[in-house]
């Protein structure tokens, strides 16, 4: 898993795609009004910058030279006044650029979640959840830069250098010539700064993606690595890749130390060439004292956005590199597929056929092979079989978690693939053996915050399976909070909370999948009154392990290498002293060794 995920986030891209920037640039789309107005502030304020060095200028020479006080007063009050108009219009800016931001992020952070729920599940047995978190996540957020500040603040640079430029040539055009002939020598600086700062970066978002997926992993797998002592051998692993991460950063912080140092002693010749020539010219009368201060003030004016755009090249680099991955994520169509016209389920009797039913995860190897049985309504049916008999893939292809490849799955003598799947799945409701929980209270996990299902609904169902009797213990009830995953519950409490999930929701059809395998005996007890008790009346299939909780089952399928080899009842079955025969046998021995 871990170096599949390192293997993608290897993949740098390009610095700036234009395919992917015109996609990104869809979801701002819907917000183009807020574009509009924040590239209008950015010019505003762009030029409200470079007009100050300009009245500097003006005050020098026309006010300051003549001793005109009234007038140097006039021009001070202009500069107050443009900084402190400059300052709202930053504010508004900021504003604007920063709720663009957030919106497009929510709508792109919406659309993501929706997609990946749309997923079937072969797509999560494939993709490491780390992965996908960190797309819907960390990717997510890198984005935020560019939509807040990469996008429309590019313009605010582009407009400040256009406009110091502009003031510059106005005011003297071969002394705009003399600070500008550092130009080509920071222009390659700026090119082999991004070269090299673009190879560190893949450097550091590699070694990253180490750390995370060996953290996620090691964190997940905890009480392995206690059990078996390996805290220190792991500790050794985890301070080698983390010393990787620390190297790739310092090396990438060493371009950036070399950098903008370097702009600053181009800076600093720029205004030395022009105090040299410019200083000329004044002794020579040719220039007047404001220009040169002038000129000196927007020299150091206009290597500030240079090196902001290097910041920005580097925001554009990690948002092409996070957008390709969310893009691909996507662009996934793993979909089991809606009929363009489903046919109406309104309500359904339960009955279920399988026809020649063969299924298989992976192209041809099949799982399961020429299926063929009949649950009439009201029939609980068990399946039995060794590990890997297929009997969870049959509840995913009932279920449409998965499409089968050959034969029909008919529930009321319709074939599931012409209904909506919303349709299908709110007859069904299943209690898995590994149940899971999610942060909330009792009752939002028992309605699943479904406001159809009234206070007096989940009680109801709590008392049906025996749940209230250790709710009612908890000091807040059905509002006891529960922890991620219901850490804080035992395994039988989590599985009688499931089946009065599973009983609130009223479904015609119930399947339980190995639902007590993971219990004691005296949970098993327990958690058996309470199947009883769910069964009345609906069509089940039961997936059991321990083979004495279905003896009372109305028909027993017998699994075997994904194909059919025994129905019958547990009498029937035990007369044939076929393969049933000897698993029951198997676990009778099993039990009889455990008495003993």
């Amino acid at each position: 898993m871990a170096n599949d995920y390192n293997s993608e986030d290897e993949v740098l891209g390009k610095a700036y795609d234009a395919r992917l920037m015109k996609r990104l640039l869809s979801y701002v789309k819907p917000y183009k009004h807020y574009v509009i107005f924040a590239i209008l502030l950015n010019v505003l304020v762009a030029a409200l910058g470079p007009v100050r060095p300009y009245l500097t200028k003006i005050a020098i020479d026309k006010y300051i030279a003549s001793s005109d006080y009234n007038g140097l007063m006039l021009i001070g009050i202009l500069l107050f006044a443009s900084l402190l108009f400059q300052a709202v219009m930053q504010y508004l800016l900021t504003y604007f650029t920063q709720y663009l931001g957030q919106r497009t992020l929510y709508d792109l952070r919406t659309q993501l979640f929706n997609h990946i729920q749309k997923l079937a599940l072969k797509f999560f047995d494939k993709t490491p959840i780390g992965r996908i978190v960190t797309r819907a996540t960390n990717d997510v957020e890198a984005l935020g830069e560019l939509f807040s500040s990469g996008i429309v603040m590019v313009f605010s640079d582009v407009f400040i250098i256009v406009w110091i430029l502009a003031f510059m040539f106005f005011m003297d055009v071969k002394l705009s010539f003399v600070t500008l002939s550092v130009l080509p020598v920071l222009i390659y600086g700026t090119f082999l700064f991004r070269r090299k700062a673009r190879e560190s970066y893949r450097d550091v978002r590699l070694h990253l993606a180490r750390l995370n997926s060996y953290m996620q992993e090691h964190i997940t797998g905890m009480n392995v690595v206690k059990i078996f002592n390996k805290e220190r051998s792991e500790l050794e692993k985890f301070s080698n890749i983390n010393n990787d991460y620390r190297t790739a950063n310092i090396k990438s912080i060493f371009y950036y130390a070399v950098f903008y140092p370097s702009v600053e002693l181009l800076s600093s010749i720029a205004i030395g060439l022009i105090i040299w020539y410019g200083g000329g010219e004044v002794i020579q009368s040719t220039l007047t004292i404001g220009v040169l201060f002038a000129f000196i003030q927007y020299t150091e004016m206009f290597f500030r956005p240079i090196r902001d755009l290097s910041e920005k090249y580097n925001i554009m680099q990690t948002a092409m590199a996070s957008s390709e991955r969310i893009f691909k994520l996507l662009d996934n169509k793993t979909f089991i597929k809606n009929p363009e016209n489903p046919k109406k389920l309104e309500k359904i009797d339960g009955k279920i056929e399988f026809r020649d039913v063969c299924f298989a995860y992976n192209e041809d190897d099949y799982v399961l092979k020429n299926i063929s049985f009949t649950i009439n309504p009201g029939e609980t049916v068990a399946i039995v079989g060794h590990t890997g008999a297929g009997k969870t893939s049959l509840i995913n292809i009932l279920t449409r978690f998965y499409d089968i490849n050959k034969g029909e799955i008919l529930v009321d003598g319709i074939n599931i693939k012409t209904l909506d799947k919303k349709d299908l799945r709110k007859f069904i409701s299943i209690v898995l053996q590994d149940v899971f929980l999610f942060s909330g209270n009792i009752e939002s996990n028992i309605n699943l915050n479904n406001e159809n299902i009234t206070r007096e609904k989940i009680i109801e169902a709590a008392k049906i399976v025996g749940a209230d009797e250790f709710i009612d213990q908890l000091p807040n009830k059905y509002e006891e909070e529960v922890k991620e995953r219901g850490a804080t519950l035992s395994v039988g409490q989590k599985q009688l909370i499931s089946f009065a999930r599973a009983l609130a929701y009223n479904p015609q059809i119930l399947i339980l999948d190995e639902a007590t395998s993971s219990v004691d005996t005296e949970a098993e007890q327990l958690i058996q009154r309470a199947i009883e008790k769910l069964l009345v009346g609906r069509t089940a299939i039961v997936i059991a392990h321990r083979l004495s909780t279905i003896q009372n089952a109305d028909k027993i399928i017998v699994l075997h290498k994904g194909e059919i080899r025994e129905t019958g009842n547990h009498q029937e079955l035990l007369a044939k002293r076929g393969i049933y025969y000897r698993l029951y046998q198997l676990q009778y021995k099993d039990q009889e060794l455990a008495a003993s």
